[in-house]
C-alpha cells in the first residue's frame, strides 16, 4: 500500500511533535536528578543540567540517613496498599448488585449514588464529619473517606453489566451463590477495569498529601508528599531535614527528596502499564 504525501508529512508532523513533547517531559526530570548528584558550585551554574559535571553524594546520604525520610515514606506505602486493595473490594461489591437487573429499584439507588458526583458538602462540613468519626490524627483517615469514588463504581457497574448473564445463570444452578460468582467468575473477567481502577487509585494515594495536612497532628504520621512540599516551600529547609549552612545545600537536598518521592512510584508504573496491557489482551480474547 502507497502511501500519499500527505500521509507522509502527516507522520513527519507526528514524530517531530512527540519528540519535542517527549524532552520537555524528561528535561526536568533531568534537571532535578543532576541537581541532586551536585555539589553547591555545580547547583549554582546556570544553564541546562542533564549530567553533573561535579558530583556529589552528599545530598542523597543526608536523604536517605533522615529517619523522617522513612517514616513518611512508610506512611505513604500503607496508604498506596491498603487503600487501593480496598478500594477494588469494595468497588467490586458495590457495583455488582448494581450491574444486576433483578436488584429492586436499582434505578433509584443508582441516581443515588450519581447525585454525589455533582453534590459535595464542602471542606468545614467534611473536617467535622471526619471528626466525628475519630479519624483525626489516625492513619485510616487515608483509607476510609476516599474508600468509593463514584466515577469509578459506575464505570466499573456498566464493565460488569457487559458480562453475559449466561455465565451468572450457569452458575446459579450449580449452586453457586452471588459472593461466589462475584469471586470466581465476575472479577477473574474483569481484570482490565480492575488494572485500570488499580493503577488510578494507587497513583491517586500516592500523590495525596491535602488530607494529611488537614486531618494529621501527629507529625509521625505525615505522608512524604507533604513533607516534601514543606521541604520545597521552605527558603531555609525543613527542620526535620538537617543541612549545611551553605545557601546551595537546601536546593541539592529539595532535589534530591523530589526524585526519592518520584522513583518508586516511576518504577512500579511500568509493570501496572504491562499488567494493565496484557489484561486488556485476555479480556478482548474472552470477549
Amino acid at each position: 500500500m502507497k502511501i500519499s504525501t500527505g500521509e507522509k508529512v502527516f507522520q513527519v508532523f507526528l514524530i517531530v511533535f512527540v519528540i519535542i513533547l517527549s524532552i520537555t517531559m524528561i528535561y526536568p526530570f533531568m534537571h532535578v536528578l543532576s541537581i541532586s548528584f551536585s555539589t553547591p558550585a555545580e547547583a549554582l551554574r546556570p544553564g541546562i543540567h542533564f549530567f553533573p559535571k561535579e558530583v556529589s553524594f552528599f545530598a542523597w546520604k543526608r536523604v536517605l540517613t533522615t529517619e523522617t525520610v522513612w517514616q513518611t515514606m512508610g506512611n505513604t506505602v500503607f496508604r498506596t496498599v491498603v487503600g487501593t486493595a480496598l478500594t477494588l473490594v469494595f468497588l467490586s461489591l458495590g457495583a455488582y448488585p448494581l450491574s444486576r437487573k433483578y436488584l429492586p429499584h436499582r434505578g433509584f439507588y443508582t441516581m443515588f449514588i450519581v447525585v454525589t458526583m455533582f453534590f459535595g458538602g464542602g471542606l468545614i462540613p467534611t473536617y467535622l464529619l471526619i471528626k466525628g468519626l475519630g479519624l483525626i490524627n489516625s492513619v485510616w483517615v487515608y483509607v476510609i473517606p476516599g474508600l468509593l469514588s463514584t466515577f469509578n463504581l459506575l464505570l466499573l457497574r456498566n464493565f460488569f453489566m457487559g458480562i453475559p448473564e449466561e455465565l451468572e445463570d450457569s452458575a446459579k444452578i450449580d449452586g453457586a451463590n452471588d459472593m461466589r460468582i462475584l469471586f470466581t467468575i465476575i472479577i477473574p473477567l474483569s481484570k482490565p477495569v480492575l488494572a485500570t481502577l488499580a493503577l488510578w487509585t494507587a497513583v491517586g494515594h500516592w500523590n495525596a498529601w491535602f488530607d494529611s495536612m488537614l486531618y494529621m497532628q501527629d507529625q509521625s504520621k505525615i505522608v512524604l508528599q507533604l513533607f516534601l512540599r514543606r521541604l520545597v516551600i521552605s527558603s531555609e529547609g525543613d527542620p526535620m531535614l538537617p543541612v549545611p549552612t551553605n545557601e546551595q545545600a537546601p536546593e541539592m537536598v529539595k532535589a534530591a527528596i523530589i526524585m526519592f518521592t518520584a522513583l518508586p512510584i516511576l518504577m512500579v508504573y511500568p509493570f501496572l502499564q504491562r499488567f494493565f496491557v496484557k489484561g486488556i489482551m485476555v479480556g478482548s480474547l474472552k470477549g
